[in-house]
C-alpha cells in the first residue's frame, strides 16, 4: 500500500527539504498536506514551487490536501481562529470559502486528488440553518474545485453536524453527487464505533484517515495506542470492494512522539495486517 502520511504531525514545524528528507528516509510515498501557513504557506506561488521540486526530488507526492480548519495558527500556539464552511453568518462563511479556494490553488503547480473537508469546526448540533450554509458553500467549492481536477471529500467528525449518518443525509438531500467521504477512524470511535461509522459511509468513501484513541476525546494516537479495535477496524476495511488511499493521521504528542521510526513501525504492522486480511477474504 501507499505510505500516506498526514502532515499534521509537524504541523508546528516548517515543511522544509530537511523534513522531506526524513519523511523520505523513512518510506513515506505520500502525504496528505494539513493546510496551515505557519506550517506551508499554500497561498504563495513561489513556496508551492519551491515544494513541487522538493517532492520531485524526495519522489513523494500529494495524496490529498486538508482544508484550513482555523487561521492564524502560530509558534506557540495550539489553535487559531476557527473558519467554518457552515457558518449561517454570511461574511464569515465567505470568508471561510475563499480561505479554502487559496488551498486549492495549489493544484495548478502540484498534482492533488482530494480536498479533505470539515462541514463545522468543535461539537455542533445538527443545525438546519448550518446543513444550509454548508450546501451554498460546497455548491460553490465543488465547481472551483472540479476545475482543478480535485474531489472535495467530507470528512466524518466527533458531532452531531458532520457524523457518519448526517454526512449521508447531506450528500443524499443536496444532491451534490460529486462530493465523496473521508471516513476518519478517530473521530467515528468518538461518536458513535468505528465498524458502525464505515458500514455507514463505507460506499461513499474514497479515503479513510487511521488514528487512535481512548473515545472521550480527539487525541490522534497511532493505531494500537489507544482503545479502538484494530482487529475489527481493519477487517471492515479490508472487506471493502473498493482500495482506497489509507492516510496515517496522528498528531505529535509529548516529547516529540510519534517517531519516525514509531510511524515506519506502524505502518509496517498496517501493511501486513491489510494484506493478510485482503488475501483471506479474496480466498472466501
Amino acid at each position: 500500500m501507499d505510505r500516506v502520511l498526514s502532515t499534521l504531525r509537524f504541523v508546528k514545524q516548517p515543511l522544509g527539504s530537511s523534513l522531506l528528507t526524513e519523511l523520505a528516509q523513512a518510506g513515506v510515498t505520500s502525504i496528505e498536506l494539513y493546510c496551515t501557513p505557519f506550517h506551508f504557506d499554500y497561498r504563495s506561488s513561489e513556496a508551492v514551487r519551491e515544494l513541487a521540486a522538493r517532492l520531485s526530488e524526495h519522489r513523494i507526492s500529494v495524496c490529498s490536501l486538508h482544508s484550513p480548519t482555523e487561521r492564524d495558527l502560530a509558534p506557540g500556539r495550539d489553535t487559531g481562529v476557527p473558519i467554518s464552511i457552515s457558518d449561517p453568518e454570511r461574511i464569515r462563511r465567505i470568508d471561510a470559502m475563499d480561505e479554502v479556494k487559496r488551498a486549492l490553488e495549489f493544484a495548478e503547480l502540484i498534482p492533488v486528488r482530494y480536498l479533505v473537508q470539515h462541514i463545522g469546526t468543535g461539537r455542533q448540533s445538527a443545525d438546519p440553518r448550518k446543513f444550509d450554509a454548508a450546501f451554498n458553500s460546497l455548491e460553490h467549492l465543488s465547481v472551483f474545485a472540479k476545475g482543478l481536477g480535485v474531489h472535495i471529500v467530507l470528512e466524518n467528525t466527533a458531532d452531531e453536524l458532520g457524523s457518519p449518518a448526517s454526512l449521508l443525509q447531506f450528500i443524499q438531500e443536496t444532491h451534490l453527487h460529486d462530493l465523496k467521504l473521508c471516513f476518519d477512524s478517530g473521530h467515528a470511535q468518538i461518536e458513535g464505533g468505528v465498524a458502525s461509522g464505515f458500514e455507514i459511509m463505507r460506499d461513499l468513501s474514497v479515503l479513510v484517515h487511521l488514528h487512535d484513541n481512548h473515545g472521550e476525546k480527539d487525541e490522534h494516537l497511532l493505531p494500537w495506542e489507544g482503545a479502538i479495535d484494530w482487529n475489527a477496524a481493519l477487517e471492515a476495511l479490508a472487506a471493502s470492494p473498493v482500495s482506497f488511499p489509507v492516510v496515517l493521521e496522528p498528531k505529535e504528542q509529548a516529547a516529540l512522539k510519534p517517531s519516525l521510526e514509531q510511524i515506519r513501525d506502524t505502518f509496517d504492522k498496517l501493511e501486513s495486517q491489510l494484506d493478510s486480511l485482503r488475501s483471506k477474504a479474496a480466498r472466501t
